[in-house]
């Protein structure tokens, strides 16, 4: 069985360290990967902390994977040794039920299996990208084209089909107007997005001082969301609104800027409910609306639009020694926008 090298954490209170295991030996339709560069998603803080109260220990966080193919079972086709592949949020799924079926694995009615801290469905614990390689049944195995950078390839795993796959689907265009609340590692890859499809995009954040980099992204108008004036200026003038903020906030303050039968999609997700006025919604036919990841297509389609167009993330690269650091930064929200881990730190 191919060993691993990488960082895990032991318990909700411990900080990662080194941890070597085992991969399962590749099967007939498995490739291996040498791993390059993993992304550092807000959601690997959540769940090494347990802050979801599901978390197995130990756990080998990390699941914006990308690297080079070493090994191909017998029955691959997709790739070869040598090949660029990545691996996003999902290792398996049930490939069964309506919702595999019609290609949307993120929502399987059995649940998929999740890259890191989740079950393989012979039981066995599934350990993720924070380490010096992985296997994966090429169904769940992702082409990565070589005109990109690699390491700010890494993010869109996650951070980039997180808001590409909702503005595809509610049909972000040419002429409409786009909002998005928070400029962090999902924020910034919205209005990447949202500016590349055409629309007229607007970033919302409390931070003043985000302002030049939010247009140097791709943003039309920059909102300072504390500011009643400036809320107010754009009421019930937007199609479309993406939330990517994690933190409690006020939803009806986005929803009064919708235009009728506008819609505001969450993708963050805040640790207490949120209280909605119903007036908001009824008289305007407005909608609250929630979005996962992509699945496996759309994934592929969203990795092959960015080579077309040549968007990746804005990354901080690291070696994966200073990933407890890195953790400490990302609650101060200091990094712009995505932690990279370099995996050849690790040899």
């Amino acid at each position: 069985m191919p060993t691993a090298l990488g960082y895990a954490a032991h318990t909700s209170k411990a900080p990662l360290t080194p941890f070597q295991f085992e991969r399962r030996e590749p099967g007939p339709n498995d490739v291996q990967i040498e791993i390059q560069y993993c992304g550092v998603c807000h959601s690997d803080l959540h769940q090494v902390r347990d802050e979801w109260n599901n978390g197995i220990f130990p756990m080998v966080p990390g699941h914006e994977i990308v690297g080079r193919v070493t090994r191909t079972g017998a029955r691959v086709t997709g790739f070869k040794p040598g090949d660029l592949a990545g691996v996003g949020c999902m290792v398996d799924s049930c490939r069964s039920c309506p919702s595999c079926g019609e290609g949307l694995e993120q929502y399987c009615e059995k649940g998929f299996v999740g890259t890191y801290n989740s079950r393989h469905k012979d039981g066995a614990p599934t350990y993720g990208g924070y380490a010096n390689n992985i296997v994966v049944d090429e169904t769940f195995a992702l082409r990565i084209s070589p005109k990109l950078d690699l390491a700010a390839v890494a993010p869109l795993l996650c951070a980039g089909i997180t808001t590409y796959s909702p503005l595809r689907h509610w049909n972000v265009s040419n002429g409409r107007k786009v909002g998005i609340v928070g400029l962090g590692g999902l924020g910034h890859m919205g209005v990447k997005f949202a500016r590349s499809f055409g629309a007229h995009v607007v970033l919302f954040t409390t931070s003043p001082g985000k302002a030049e980099d939010a247009r140097r992204l791709g943003a039309h108008e920059v909102v300072i969301s504390t500011s009643r004036d400036e809320m107010k200026r754009h009421a019930r003038s937007f199609d479309f609104i993406l939330d990517t903020v994690a933190a409690p906030h006020d939803l009806n303050a986005y929803v009064s800027l919708l235009k009728r039968q506008g819609t505001l999609t969450l993708v963050g997700m805040p640790d207490k409910d949120p209280v909605l006025k119903a007036g908001n919604l009824i008289f305007q036919r407005r909608q609250i609306a929630g979005s996962l990841i992509g699945g496996i297509k759309e994934t592929q389609d969203m990795l092959d639009y960015c080579a077309a167009h040549s968007i990746v993330s804005d990354i901080e690269l690291i070696p994966m020694q200073k990933i407890n650091e890195a953790y400490e930064r990302m609650l101060k929200s200091d990094v712009k926008y995505r932690f990279v881990i370099d995996m050849a730190s690790l040899r």
